[in-house]
């Protein structure tokens, strides 16, 4: 491994994506379609943008090290170490004009979570963590990201991005979930897990998810003193269905639900 400091390098990505993107939002930009005719994927100018200023960088300083990224897919990927790249997770959101969208940045060591960003330029807002910590920055201040206890699912806030994103099985069996948490909120994508480390939402619940959409996350989450696992307790870091929550109690109660 480099010598170069990772937390600080991660930063300068974080920048300098973000200047690739910001340009790009409450714009009148154009929306492509990644999916098949009759559903909706959706990738603009802004994510092309971003990924790219952040591969660049990533192979000018790491030059063995793989990528694997939404819009550009794998490039050495079964390297030790491995960049995993979502330049705007929640398009939908962006294309919308609402700032819950973030740029992850994870890198992976022998295919697990090692440290991951969240950044939302927008909002001037950095979450990070490498799994032992985690932490904030933004107008609200610096500070150590630390989640909160929640003993019980009628105690705790859930979310996810879309119910509708689930599928025929996984929406009885999160609409058995949600209806025992005391309060729901759908719509952030990458905001929601970073709300669970900063002790603002107890548990978020999705499926489908690709390995860039969850890999910058989980060592936030954790570092913050949360859990991410799929919906069976297993590794989280290849997508999937993913269960977070920041107390282990609420973890248990809402992957039993899960598994019926």
């Amino acid at each position: 491994m480099s010598a170069v400091d990772i937390e600080a390098f991660v930063h300068d990505l974080a920048r300098l994506s973000g200047e690739a993107i910001l340009p790009f939002f409450r714009s009148a930009i154009g929306v492509d379609n990644k999916a098949a005719p009759g559903s909706f994927d959706p990738v603009t100018e802004g994510d092309r943008a971003g990924e790219a200023v952040m591969r660049q960088m990533i192979k000018r300083t790491f030059p063995a090290h793989g990528i694997v990224g939404e819009e550009y897919g794998a490039e050495n990927e079964e390297a030790e170490h491995v960049w995993v790249l979502d330049p705007i997770d929640g398009t939908r959101a962006f294309i919308a004009g609402i700032p819950v969208w973030g740029t992850l940045i994870g890198l992976a060591k022998g295919g697990a979570p090692a440290f991951g960003m969240m950044h939302q330029p927008f909002t001037r807002e950095k979450f990070w963590g490498d799994g032992a910590k985690a932490h904030y920055s933004g107008p609200a201040g610096d500070r150590l990201l630390r989640v909160r206890p929640c003993e019980t699912l009628a105690a705790a806030t859930i979310m996810t991005t879309s119910p509708k994103l689930f599928g025929t099985s996984e929406k009885p069996r999160f609409d058995a979930l949600e209806s025992q948490c005391r309060t729901y909120r759908y719509g952030a994508d990458c905001y929601a897990y970073c709300m669970v480390a900063a002790g603002q939402v107890d548990l978020v619940v999705e499926a489908g998810l690709k390995p860039y959409d969850i890999m910058a996350l989980i060592p936030i989450v954790e570092g913050a003193g949360g859990i991410v696992t799929s919906w069976d307790g297993g590794s989280a870091a290849s997508g999937g269905r993913i269960l977070a929550a920041g107390d282990k109690r609420v973890h248990e109660q809402a992957m039993a639900v899960l598994n019926g």
